[in-house]
């Protein structure tokens, strides 16, 4: 099953992307949470993890390489802001000076929600305004991520 992206919102500055996953949410909550799970699934195809640090809790940070096919790194600063194992996640990005043009921040929630045997796994991006949503969108934000959940459904299978 593929990945729904709305980036269309008209009334909040806001990405959602939601994916039905077939495991149940504890296994997932383990994937997106355990910095040895996240670095083989996290980012586009093609994509690798050489450095995911993550100490979940809130306030604690979550520090990320992600290396394109091309050897091209790029580095995501995080602050995890409320954490309710094993069905809401939210982080927030710390702006990367470093980056030109550098991706705005957001606050991303992530919410995992049983239904039968599957869980739907729902990203929320809010941004600061419309503009850096849709900067964020022009950047491929969406088609990245919807990218990482693909490869998180198939990593789902290997636990």
């Amino acid at each position: 099953m593929t990945s729904t992206i709305d980036a269309s919102s008209l009334d909040e500055p806001v990405i959602i992307i939601t994916r039905m996953l077939d495991a149940p949410r504890e296994l997932i909550w383990k994937a997106i949470t355990d910095p040895k799970h996240v670095a083989q699934w996290y980012g586009g195809h093609g994509f690798s993890s050489p450095l995911c640090e993550m100490d979940v809790r809130p306030g604690g940070a979550w520090l990320h390489i992600m290396q394109a096919p091309n050897g091209a790194q790029f580095t995501i600063n995080c602050v995890f802001l409320e954490v309710v194992e094993p069905e809401r996640l939210v982080w927030k990005t710390i702006k990367d000076e470093k980056r030109n043009p550098a991706p705005p921040t957001a606050v991303n929630t992530v919410t995992l929600e049983t239904h039968g045997l599957q869980t739907k796994w729902m990203l929320v991006a809010r941004f600061d305004s419309f503009e850096d949503r849709d900067i964020t969108a022009g950047m491929g934000f969406g088609h990245m991520i919807s990218q990482g959940a693909e490869r998180m459904a198939e990593y789902l299978k290997t636990l």
